[in-house]
Parts: structure tokens; sequence; C-alpha cells
């Protein structure tokens, strides 16, 4: 191997980062920190959905589904094909089921208590 060949080095995009910081997980956080978000989010677990089927499971306007999409693609949280004139989204990392179970167990003692928190968050909750 030749000293440039060895001096090259893929793209920081690729490689996964040593730590992530406080910054950057809070933003984590907040991506699942909306109703509608992890609403979407449990659907996709079970399977790929469209925008359509996802306004219907959700309730919600078919403009804020796709602006939830959008972040959560942004976020890297799901990923989307298009097939034909439909584009479908799953989830991007199954370990996303798993965070979001041991949130459940976390949460479950103190549901009724979060649930009446009003230091955070919209009225949403």
């Amino acid at each position: 191997m030749s000293k440039r060949s060895s001096a090259i080095r893929e793209p920081d995009v690729l490689q996964p980062a040593a730590e992530c910081g406080p910054e950057a997980l809070a933003r984590y956080f907040r991506v699942l920190g909306d109703p509608t978000r992890l609403q979407i989010l449990e659907a996709l677990l079970v399977r790929e959905h469209t925008v359509s089927e996802l306004v219907v499971l959700t309730g919600a306007p078919q403009g804020r589904v796709s602006n939830h999409l959008a972040c959560l693609r942004w976020c890297r949280f799901v990923e989307s094909e298009r097939r034909g004139r439909q584009v479908v989204y799953r989830v991007a990392d199954a370990e996303v089921a798993g965070l979001l179970d041991m949130a459940k167990k976390l949460a479950l003692p103190n549901c009724k208590h979060l649930a009446a928190c009003r230091r955070i968050g919209p009225d949403w909750v």
C-alpha cells in the first residue's frame, strides 16, 4: 500500500462518532418528544406505511404527518422508498423498538404524574 492511499480517509459521515455530545443527544430525544411522531414510529415498527395510511392511523392532517415524517427522515429514524406514485416509509434502525420499549417501562410507574406535568411541552401531553 502506498503512502498516498493510506492517507486517504473515508468521509466523516460514514464513520461513527466516538461520542454524541449533549446537544445532539438532546435533539435525538426531542424527536421522540412529540406524540404524533411517536404514533408514526409505533406504526412503522409494525410495518411499512404510506403517508395516507399514517394520516388515517394518527388522525392528524396530511401536512402535519408529512412534516413529522420529514423530521424523522432528516434525523434518520425512518427511511423512504418511492414505489410508483407512492412513497413508503419504514423504520431505519430496528433498535428504535428497544428504545421505545425501555421508555415505556421507565414511564409506566409515573404515567399519570408525567401526563399531568405542566413544566414541559404544550398542552398536547
